[in-house]
């Protein structure tokens, strides 16, 4: 598959995670609704009431099913208002959705929803997770029993609200040589309900073993953490959000450090840029989102697949998104 394809023509669906369960591909996106509020930097425009699942047995040529609504904000106790991006692990039989949520103070949680099959409903607990914060839940399941939560976003995702896992009493945004805000790493609990430990950062290096500056907007985190595995390294990719990118770095276990090596995916039509990455049936695809279908309006975004290609060193080849 050379050429991008779009999975969901008749709806506006973004921020795809993407997984193999029972041999069976499974998409996991938000969904964009527009919310009557003019456009602004903390994606208030979107109002992303609820989720859908996607599954299919072909990627390339098969029907995409739509299992329909598996979640809404009206049905979770603490809510506010926008699901963002999600994501979901299996473990002994069941699946578990992470979703980011923001409360009735209007701060961005991680709360989490339970099913018996992959492709929900799902049932949301109570409460959000203890000691969570800021958005794009992203969930690496190592194969060894440890599962872990990247997370983090900029500007409309909070991040930089908190140091140290704690809330700030104003927001500090690092700017120029200043060292860029790292996203999240943090491992789940034994019941998935939980997390096991401190979130720590996730530090993405330069060739020279230094960490980012907060300037170097074409390579530094800004949102959207997803980790994949391939011929026994770690590859975490992220976008750099402004710049429009999708890039990589790659390290050898779970909590990095993580080596810079380049851009998966130049800019795409629309403001964001956010991603999966899944093995299947023999072949690597990116799963990522554009706004062509809408023609701009409100920047509603479409799913969108294509094949994804390493070199012989490992190395992924850039893929070009048609953006400016």
């Amino acid at each position: 598959m050379k050429t991008p394809k779009y999975l969901v023509p008749n709806d506006y669906m973004a921020d795809p995670a993407v997984h193999v369960f029972n041999g069976r591909l499974y998409i996991y996106p938000s969904h964009d609704w527009e919310s009557g509020i003019e456009e602004n930097d903390n994606g208030d425009h979107f109002d992303m009431k609820d989720y859908h699942v996607f599954s299919t047995d072909d990627i390339e040529n098969g029907e995409i099913t739509d299992h329909g609504v598996v979640l809404e904000v009206k049905n979770i106790p603490w809510a506010g208002r926008q699901l963002w991006d999600c994501d979901v692990a299996c473990k002994d039989g069941k699946y578990y959705l992470y979703f980011p949520l923001k409360d009735k103070n209007d701060i961005f949680r991680i709360g989490v929803a339970i099913s018996d099959k992959p492709e929900g409903p799902f049932i949301p607990q109570e409460n959000p997770i203890k000691g969570s914060y800021s958005i794009d839940p992203a969930i690496f399941d190592d194969g060894d029993g440890n599962y872990y939560m990247y997370f983090g976003g900029l500007w409309g995702g909070q991040l930089q609200r908190y140091r140290n896992n704690k809330a700030l009493e104003c927001a500090a945004l690092p700017e120029g040589d200043e060292l860029a805000l790292p996203s999240k790493i943090v491992k789940l609990s034994g019941d998935m309900l939980e997390f096991a430990e401190e979130p720590r950062d996730i530090l993405v290096l330069d060739e020279n073993g230094n960490r980012l500056k907060a300037g170097d907007t074409e390579r530094r985190f800004f949102e959207a953490s997803w980790v994949h595995k391939y011929n026994g390294k770690y590859y975490f990719s992220y976008s750099t959000g402004d710049s429009h990118l999708l890039c990589y770095a790659i390290g050898d276990n779970p909590y990095g450090p993580f080596t810079y090596q380049g851009t998966i995916l130049t800019p795409v039509v629309g403001w964001t840029t956010h991603h999966a990455i899944a093995e299947f049936k023999g072949k690597w695809y990116l799963f990522h989102h554009d706004c062509v279908p809408s023609g701009g309006r409100t920047w509603l975004r479409s799913l969108k697949v294509v094949e994804l290609e390493y070199d012989e060193n490992g190395k992924i080849k850039t893929i070009e998104g048609g953006g400016q």
